[in-house]
């Protein structure tokens, strides 16, 4: 893992207001790095922040599995996905397989906003090697 990180940005629609504030707030630290997203997520943060993001597809329309496939050949170091688990989604399969791939890969995955500030506040973040 490099000093600069790839980190993919997902939140479920009743949980976007704080993945944006969460981005706002870090917005200088996250400047560093790459950011990615699954589509209407990214362009609700790029448009908010000014930060670059790169869009996949929606969640439902296949971005959770996009962005699995990124993690698969080593393309993401960092997910932060702000899920919402109150309401039923559509696309619970993968967002499973999502959540799944990213343990087998050993990849750091923040749920909630709690585990993202724990994240980017780590010494470790700064680290150019995965503990």
């Amino acid at each position: 893992m490099s000093k600069s990180k790839r980190i993919a940005l997902i939140a479920h629609d009743n949980m976007k207001p704080k993945l944006i504030e969460w981005c706002l707030e870090n917005r200088e630290a996250l400047s560093h790095h790459f950011l990615c997203g699954t589509g209407t997520t990214a362009k609700l943060v790029q448009e908010a922040t000014g930060l670059p993001v790169q869009g996949y597809r929606s969640g439902p329309l296949g971005g959770d599995l996009q962005i699995g496939a990124k993690i698969t050949e080593g393309e993401i170091d960092i997910v932060i996905f702000l899920s919402d688990p109150l309401t039923a989604q559509s696309h619970d399969p993968d967002v499973k397989a999502l959540l799944r791939i990213a343990q087998v890969c050993n990849i750091p995955i923040a749920n909630t906003r709690a585990t993202a500030d724990y994240i980017i506040r780590s010494d470790l973040f700064a680290c150019e090697e995965t503990p």
